[in-house]
């Protein structure tokens, strides 16, 4: 009898190794998100969506894709307002270093502005719709003072500081005319590395480039006839147009971006598979700071 028990448990136990294997041998066929794996050069799409506050996720992509050799192509599908300086330096700088590696193309969605056409400068191309508002190519920092209407209720508010700017902005107090002298500088500052990226990358005048930075929008035809874009096309005419530059032959095989949450694949073997489940697990909400000044 112990000897039947344990051949009926030497043969679940190999059944179930059997069956793991295969599953793992599957696992192997099939991309993360359900996307069949395929043979041979393929094209990587990479989103960048909403304001831009943070560019740790983007630039994992650009480097996981920028290491991957049978990746030919990356298309940036911008869909961005802009947002802040850093993050979009920050990315900009890593699609630079991308394009040692791989053909980069742009493709702007409904709006690709401010940062997000400042990314998009670093491509190789960019493609946009003829209604993509782009453009907006400036850079803003907002103030807001509540000195009058604190008064109103009786509230006053007092500042220690050790230097002379270390509150500049406060909303409790008008802004002095130095302090709006010195924001000025930075700002200036800012709006020359934008105007120079552009210059640089469009092969547009410093002086030219100067006379359309001025935070005005433009439509994707307008953009094109200001050298800002270079085609009219959605996305899958970018990735016709990615495929024909590379040199694939017939339908390209496209990775788009990942599906948000996780997949059997990330439970299993990710390296951040145990943080993932834990962060899913976490109650409560992460507060995020908005930045001071934005490419706008």
């Amino acid at each position: 009898m112990k000897k039947k028990s344990i051949v009926i448990g030497l043969g679940i136990a190999v059944g179930l190794f059997i069956l793991f294997l295969i599953f793992f041998a599957f696992s192997i066929f099939v991309m993360q998100d359900g996307q069949v794996f395929k043979l041979g050069d393929k094209i990587a799409v990479i989103e960048i969506t909403g304001v831009i506050t943070d560019s740790k996720a983007i630039n994992k992509e650009i480097i996981e894709y920028g290491e991957r050799d049978d990746i030919k192509a990356v298309i940036l599908r911008i869909d961005s307002p802009g947002g802040g300086v850093g993050p979009s330096q920050e990315i900009y700088r890593e699609v630079k270093k991308l394009k040692n590696k791989k053909k980069v193309i742009a493709s702007m969605g409904s709006v690709a502005a401010s940062g997000g056409y400042y990314i998009a400068a670093a491509s190789d191309k960019i493609f946009a719709n003829p209604g993509t508002l782009t453009g907006s190519i400036g850079v803003i920092m907002e103030f807001a003072n509540a000195e009058e209407l604190l008064s109103k209720i009786g509230v006053k508010g007092y500042v220690v500081k050790s230097g002379e700017y270390k509150d500049i902005g406060s909303p409790i107090r008008k802004m002095k005319d130095n302090e709006k002298k010195l924001l000025q500088s930075v700002i200036d500052n800012v709006h020359e590395q934008f105007v120079q990226v552009v210059s640089e990358n469009r092969g547009i005048k410093v002086d030219d480039a100067k006379g359309i930075a001025d935070g005005r929008i433009f439509t994707g035809a307008q953009a094109k006839k200001l050298n800002l874009v270079d085609e009219l096309g959605n996305l899958q005419d970018t990735i016709d147009a990615a495929a024909k530059i590379v040199g694939i032959k017939g339908k390209p095989v496209v990775i788009y971006p990942r599906k948000k949450g996780l997949s059997i694949w990330d439970m299993l073997f990710s390296e951040d598979a145990v943080s993932q489940i834990m962060n899913k697990l976490k109650i409560g909400y992460d507060l995020k700071y908005i930045l001071p000044y934005a490419v706008k």
